[in-house]
């Protein structure tokens, strides 16, 4: 289980603790009222997500013994409305938060295995959690 601790700091700077002494600060950029000290919460959202797919795909890469050498994933998000996103699938009349993503590898790798590999993109754990219903409750204890 992971647990992170946000401790706000000065203006809309936020320092977040995780593992052991670990930290890193957030913030809003300077046209958003912040100070540009650190990534905003959506670069964070795009950051874990790039980052678990970069793992997940270099995980089974190495499981198969398949000479992936580099991944990278390029990220954007954007709020639309629902009706103007034929491709997001929903059914909301409202807005939706649409995230749009390239994964690039690099390797000697078979166009099978290329294949193989964006597959398996759609499946790392941040992925999923993003894709399926999520409950946010308060922290007991």
């Amino acid at each position: 289980m992971s647990e992170v601790t946000v401790t706000s700091l000065s203006n809309l700077r936020n320092e977040v603790s995780y593992g052991a002494g670990r930290t890193l600060v957030t913030d809003e950029p300077a046209e958003g009222g912040g100070e540009g000290e650190g990534p905003d919460p959506y670069t964070l959202l795009l950051a874990a997500l790039g980052s678990c797919v970069s793992m997940t795909v270099t995980l089974y890469a190495r499981r198969k013994g398949w000479p992936l050498e580099r991944v990278r994933v390029r990220l954007r998000q954007r709020r639309v409305h629902a009706k103007d996103c034929a491709e997001c699938g929903s059914k909301a009349d409202d807005f939706v938060h649409h995230i749009e993503r390239a994964v690039e590898l690099e390797g000697d790798l078979t166009e099978e295995q290329r294949a193989r590999l964006q597959e398996i993109a759609h499946r790392c754990p941040v992925h999923r959690t993003l894709t399926h219903e999520i409950a946010v409750t308060e922290l007991k204890g």
